[in-house]
C-alpha cells in the first residue's frame, strides 16, 4: 500500500542532500564572479544550518495538527524555489547578487529543515517489522544524493564551463518539482491522535530520550567533523589538485556512508542496532586517532573514509531508537532529534577548525609527526580532540542498553 510513499520518501531524502549541497559546490565561483569573501560564504552555511533547526521546531505542532501532506508538499515548493532563485541571483538582484544568495538559502533551507522534520517520521509510521532497516535506507539516499550532486555538477562544470551554474542549478530544481506532483498522490499513513501523543514535556523529562538527545547530537558531530577533512587528506596524500581532492574525498566517504546504510537496511533486522551502532562509534574513534597520528597521509585518508562506514547508522540510528521507545511522541520527537542532529553538524566542525587555529601543533606531541606541514599538522590536532564525540558516543549508547536492561 505504501510502496510509492516510500519511493516518494526515499527521492526526498535524495533531494534535500542536492539542495543543501549544492551551494557550496559553486562558492568559489561566487567568491570570483560577486566579489565575496569567506566570511560571507560560511555566513550562507551557519544561515543554512540555523533555519533548518528554527523550521524543525516551529513546525512540529503545525504538522501534528494538520497532518504530513501540506508541509511535506510546502517543503518541495520551498527548495525549488530556492533553487530557482539562485539560478535567478544575478539577474534578480543584480546590484547586491549576495542578497539574492541569502534569499535563496532562506527558502531552500526552511524546505531542507521540513524534510528532516518530515520525512523521518512517514517511514517510521509505516507499518513494518523492521523499522531500523527502514529508517537506514531513507539515510542512504541522502549519501548517494550527495554523491550525485557533487560528481555530476562538477562534471558539468567542467564540460560547460564555469558561467553555466546557473543553467546547472535549474537542472536541479526539476527533482523538487517532479517530487512534489509524486507526494501529491501517494498515500500517507495516519497520524496520531492529540489525545494518545506523548506530551512534549514528558519527552524532555524522560532520562532515556535525553540520551537520545544527547546522542544524535554527538552523531551529527562525529559524521560532520570527519567528512569535511577527508578532502585535504585526499589532496594531501595523492598529490591531487584541490578540484579532484574534493571530488574524490566526499565521494569516497559518502560512498562508505551510503553502502553501509544500504546493507543495513537490507541486513539489519539480524543485528542489535544499539550493538551495531556501539560498534561503529568505537570504530570512529580508533579512525580519529589513526588519521591523527598516522605517518602516512594516505593512511590518514583510508581513516577518514572508514568513518564514514563507522558512523553510517549513529544519527538513523538514533532517530529511529527515540522513535521505537516513544512510538506515541508524535513530531516533536522528529523535530528535537532533527534540532539536535542539525546543532551536532555544526558544532563538531566548528570545534575542529577552532582546534586547528589555537592548537595547531597539537598532535607534534608524537615525535613522529615532526615532518608535518603547519597546515596538516593542524587538521590532525583538530582531528585529536574530535575523538570525544565517539567517545562520549560510546558512553551514551552503553548507558542507554543500562536504561533498557540489556
Amino acid at each position: 500500500m505504501y510502496k510509492s510513499t516510500i519511493r516518494a520518501c526515499h527521492l526526498g531524502s535524495f533531494i534535500g542532500a542536492s539542495a543543501v549541497n549544492l551551494a557550496p559546490l559553486l562558492f568559489v565561483i561566487f567568491m570570483t564572479s560577486f566579489g565575496l569573501n569567506f566570511e560571507e560564504v560560511g555566513r550562507l552555511v551557519l544561515l543554512n544550518f540555523g533555519i533548518q533547526i528554527v523550521t524543525s521546531l516551529l513546525f512540529s505542532a503545525p504538522v501534528d495538527r494538520w497532518g504530513q501532506k501540506p508541509f511535506i508538499l510546502f517543503a518541495h515548493l520551498m527548495v525549488f524555489a530556492g533553487l530557482i532563485i539562485l539560478a535567478l541571483a544575478p539577474v534578480l538582484f543584480t546590484s547586491i547578487p549576495y542578497l539574492g544568495l541569502v534569499c535563496a538559502t532562506i527558502f531552500y533551507s526552511v524546505g531542507a529543515g521540513l524534510f528532516e522534520l518530515q520525512l523521518s517520521a512517514i517511514i517510521q509510521s509505516i507499518p513494518t517489522d523492521d523499522k531500523e532497516g527502514a529508517m537506514n535506507l531513507l539515510h542512504s539516499f541522502y549519501a548517494w544524493g550527495l554523491i550525485f550532486v557533487v560528481v555530476l555538477t562538477t562534471t558539468l562544470l567542467s564540460v560547460f564551463g564555469k558561467d553555466s551554474w546557473p543553467f546547472i542549478v535549474l537542472f536541479w530544481s526539476i527533482f523538487p518539482l517532479f517530487n512534489f506532483f509524486n507526494f501529491l498522490r501517494v498515500p500517507f499513513p495516519p497520524v496520531i491522535e492529540a489525545r494518545q501523543r506523548t506530551k512534549t514535556a514528558s519527552l524532555f523529562t524522560s532520562r532515556y530520550f535525553l540520551l537520545v538527545l544527547a546522542g544524535i547530537f554527538f552523531a551529527g558531530a562525529t559524521e560532520l567533523s570527519i567528512s569535511q577533512w577527508t578532502s585535504a587528506f585526499a589532496e594531501s596524500s595523492l598529490g591531487l589538485r584541490k578540484e579532484v581532492g574534493d571530488l574524490l574525498g566526499v565521494t569516497l566517504f559518502a560512498l562508505f556512508l551510503g553502502g553501509a546504510r544500504t546493507l543495513y537496511g537490507a541486513f539489519g533486522k539480524k543485528f542489535d542496532l544499539l550493538k551495531t551502532m556501539t560498534l561503529g562509534s568505537l570504530l570512529c574513534g580508533a579512525m580519529y586517532l589513526l588519521a591523527a597520528f598516522s605517518p602516512s597521509s594516505l593512511l590518514s585518508l583510508v581513516a577518514c573514509v572508514l568513518c564514514g562506514l563507522g558512523s553510517a547508522l549513529l544519527w538513523p540510528g538514533s532517530v529511529v531508537n527515540g522513535a521505537n521507545h516513544f512510538p506515541k511522541a508524535g513530531s516533536s520527537l522528529f523535530a528535537s532529534l532533527a534540532a539536535g542532529g542539525a546543532a551536532g553538524a555544526a558544532f563538531g566542525p566548528w570545534l575542529v577548525g577552532f582546534i586547528a587555529n589555537v592548537k595547531p601543533d597539537l598532535v607534534k606531541i608524537a615525535p613522529w609527526l615532526d615532518f608535518l606541514t603547519t597546515e596538516e599538522a593542524a587538521l590532525r590536532s583538530g582531528l585529536f580532540i574530535g575523538t570525544i564525540f565517539p567517545v562520549i558516543m560510546v558512553i551514551l549508547l552503553v548507558l542507554m542498553r543500562r536504561e533498557n536492561g540489556s
